[in-house]
């Protein structure tokens, strides 16, 4: 039961708007918050087993040959974003940086979806459940490419005997 009626166009209007405040509001906050703060090891981010160090999103998945499609986001961020389509360095430090980026990016996407539920307080039962099911679509793709990428640069790191 939505607690506000608005007539469909406005509803969906709001609905577009709310998305892009949402997305906008959540990366500009979650940029500032310092990269050493995002462990690649801390609870949320650490390698699942079914994971199989990334070979679960190679066979199962293969993230291969559609992640070169999913949007960098960082270009909008006005310098404060990391960009993650490809390597610029291959420096230990870049690559640490570029694991912990990948920290920053899940959490933001994991962000994003938790703002669905509140959709339903305008919208029919039937477009909220909508608005959940688009959250998810347009962000467990990106969130899977960051775990996919994470466990890439944790095994180049561990070849180079550095300890992620």
């Amino acid at each position: 039961m939505r607690l506000v009626h608005l007539p469909t166009f406005w509803t969906v209007l709001l609905d577009i708007f709310a998305w892009l405040l949402i997305h906008l509001a959540v990366v500009a906050v979650m940029v500032r918050i310092p990269r050493a703060r995002f462990d690649p090891n801390g609870p949320l981010y650490r390698p699942r087993f079914w994971e199989r160090g990334g070979r679960f999103y190679e066979r199962r998945l293969r993230i291969r040959s559609w992640k070169v499609r999913a949007p960098d986001g960082a270009g909008l961020t006005r310098g404060r974003g990391f960009p993650k389509k490809r390597l610029e360095d291959r420096k230990e430090a870049y690559l640490e940086a570029f694991r912990r980026e990948t920290c920053r990016a899940e959490l933001t996407h994991w962000v994003v979806v938790l703002f669905a539920p509140p959709f339903f307080l305008w919208n029919k039962v039937w477009v909220g459940w909508i608005m959940v099911a688009y959250a998810l679509a347009e962000n467990l793709p990106l969130i899977l490419i960051q775990r996919y990428n994470r466990e890439r640069l944790r095994r180049v790191l561990e070849r180079r005997g550095h300890t992620p």
